[in-house]
């Protein structure tokens, strides 16, 4: 590396490293990887070398380590192949509550198509360490302990075969061909936090990493372009449209090529290789590189048209989602054709295909959660739900600034039809979720749950529903603040669900545990109905009926004949507050707090009956009400 690159790379680690530091006192590991591969694309089979310097910031004495060997799962009778074909034993009529996308394949690999991850030798300090391979994890007895404060390094030799793919990594894509989509390919040291240890066996749901700096080579047939992670250090020797302009690129005259990246203040490393990649980029003004990478095979011209949008998009969204979300921290961003569907990775992507809307939600993960780095096995709800919600607003301003009639604006549109827009779409999946029988806990362990519909749709949907919900409880002003100031606090710093809570609490300035409790940690129902309609003394009583568990806040929309409308709203006891009005046009008033305990409420309305014309709970439909049949009331008089 040159020394003005040198520098360059040093002073973008010290600016995220102290951004993260001024966070919050939490602390938390550290790791340093220093990677060379050499990969043989005629065996499918890699040797590597690996430096880990690792920072135990923890005041505790760690006796032991582990690491992920994720690759290990791809062999027949192993925990991810019988999982999955369990749930597949215990389906109402074999419907999906198994992974699609890994079936029984695994059951059928052969020897020559499995994936394996070898160590061949492991130190510490340069002393020789014992292990013991539990499948997907190494565990790691230290002959001497790792004291607090204190930094020790491993260097390990490893070899991997690479699997055909069947989740997320592996070779020769079914669906679009790509010869290696690496991601969970090396040794990874696993989490420890102040909840110790996470040395979660792959089963085939999320994943948990520890923040650091990541140097590879990866050492490939010169013909294979490569993707992912990662800043390039030596373009100009490589070129493949990664060279500086006008720079004229010469090659080695070996039969390979060694791709040397950096990575700063990442939590993982994706890279993703094949013959036929052709490469598309753009800049983001004052923001980074994007780069599109997708497979042309020699005997065909695909469609360039759905990867070309995705670079339109990029550049049309990026400024608003910065806006909403906050600054990304990085040079580049790259969205990789290879995988299964879509994956996000520090930096990168993989994307079966140029799909918009897989591009969009994988793009929405670089804020939640490749800048968190949550706990996804604990908190999948917390990414994946929160990505779900950023990527439909996402798409909804990209398609604002297309002009009518064009062919993917009234693609969308006809998705977003409806309200709550553009969100509505989680809120009908949700639905459909609490319909099945089958939702459990978002508080579940992603791995532990007792369908793989209950996992994705819990995670995805009902996890979307809960940031747009909050809107809804303490105000869209104040809920786009919380989701500001949760970029500001947790970025670089593992939050929990706990920590979103906490701070949503401090900008609201009302309690929400209960919101958590209840639509996290439950499956509890919101069901609210209009019970009846009565005069008294020349004053309108309406009686609302809290028919589901879960107790809620409560806007109840009253439209008269003379052309007024007003908001009565309600607030619940738990929340010791309110939010504060969001539409200055339409008169509101604030009543006493609904006590949860009580099912009933009465308003009362100083105005006659006869002047009423239309009453309705939750005119925004923001609110998950399960039933919202009995929500509205026409007054026929």
């Amino acid at each position: 590396m040159n020394k003005k690159k040198c520098m360059s790379f040093l002073g973008v680690v010290m600016l995220i490293g102290s951004i993260a530091l001024a966070q919050t006192d939490r602390w938390q590991q550290r790791v340093k990887y220093t990677m060379d591969i050499n990969m043989d694309v005629n065996t499918n089979r890699f040797t590597g070398k690996q430096k880990l310097e690792y920072t135990n910031n923890s005041s505790d004495t760690l006796r032991k380590v582990f690491y992920h060997l994720y690759w290990n799962a791809f062999q027949p009778n192993s925990m991810m192949d019988v999982r999955n074909k369990e749930f597949w034993k215990q389906t109402h009529n074999r419907q999906l509550d198994w992974d699609p996308k890994i079936a029984d394949r695994i059951s059928k690999l052969t020897e020559d198509e499995i994936g394996y991850q070898k160590i061949v030798s492991l130190s510490m300090n340069g002393s020789s360490q014992s292990f013991v391979m539990h499948e997907t994890i190494l565990e790691v007895p230290l002959n001497r302990p790792i004291l607090p404060k204190s930094k020790v390094v491993f260097d390990m030799e490893f070899e991997t075969q690479v699997p055909l793919q069947i989740r997320r990594g592996g070779r020769d894509a079914p669906t679009n061909g790509v010869r290696y989509s690496m991601s969970q390919w090396y040794p990874k040291m696993c989490e420890y936090d102040q909840q110790g240890w996470h040395p979660t066996p792959y089963i085939g749901r999320e994943f948990h990493g520890v923040w650091g700096d990541f140097e590879v080579k990866i050492s490939i047939d010169k013909s294979y372009m490569l993707g992912g992670t990662g800043y390039l250090q030596n373009s100009n020797q490589i070129g493949y449209g990664y060279e500086t302009a006008g720079t004229k690129v010469v090659r080695s005259q070996t039969a390979k090529l060694t791709w040397h990246f950096l990575a700063p203040n990442v939590h993982d490393f994706m890279w993703a290789a094949d013959p036929y990649f052709k490469h598309l980029k753009t800049e983001i003004p004052n923001g980074p590189t994007i780069h599109v990478l997708y497979r042309e095979p020699s005997n065909s011209r695909v469609d360039d048209s759905a990867w070309k949008q995705i670079l339109d998009f990029s550049k049309k969204v990026w400024p608003f989602v910065e806006k909403q979300y906050g600054k990304y921290p990085y040079k580049q961003y790259s969205f990789v054709q290879g995988g299964d569907g879509g994956m996000e990775y520090p930096m990168a992507a993989l994307i079966k295909s140029g799909d918009l809307g897989t591009a969009s939600h994988e793009l929405m993960h670089s804020w939640f959660q490749g800048l968190m780095a949550n706990n996804e096995s604990l908190y999948s709800w917390l990414d994946e739900g929160f990505s779900n919600f950023a990527q439909s607003f996402a798409l909804d301003n990209y398609i604002r600034q297309l002009p009518q009639g064009h062919q993917t604006r009234k693609l969308y549109e006809n998705k977003f039809e409806g309200l709550p827009y553009p969100v509505k779409g989680n809120y009908d999946l949700y639905f459909s979720l609490v319909k099945s029988g089958k939702e459990e806990p978002l508080s579940t362990h992603a791995d532990h749950f007792e369908s793989y519909y209950a996992s994705m749709a819990g995670a995805y949907y009902k996890g979307a529903v809960f940031i747009e919900q909050l809107a809804y409880i303490v105000g869209k002003e104040t809920r786009d603040k919380i989701l500001l100031e949760y970029y500001r606090q947790w970025r670089f710093k593992h939050p929990s669900g706990n920590d979103f809570i906490a701070l949503a609490e401090k900008q609201s300035n009302m309690k929400l545990d209960w919101y958590q409790q209840y639509w996290i940690n439950s499956t509890k129902t919101i069901d609210y109905g209009i019970d009846s309609l009565w005069e008294e003394g020349g004053k309108s009583k309406i009686r609302l009926k809290r028919i589901g568990k879960m107790p809620m806040p409560v806007d109840v929309g009253i439209q008269y004949k003379d052309g007024a409308t007003e908001i009565a709203y309600i607030p619940m006891s738990l929340m010791f507050g309110e939010k504060p009005a969001e539409d200055q046009a339409i008169s509101r008033t604030i009543l006493t707090a609904w006590k949860w305990t009580h099912p009933t409420y009465v308003i009362e309305i100083p105005r006659k009956l006869s002047d009423m014309k239309h009453i309705e709970i939750d005119p925004s439909q923001r609110m998950a009400d399960v039933e919202r049949k009995n929500n509205k009331l026409e007054i026929p008089w």
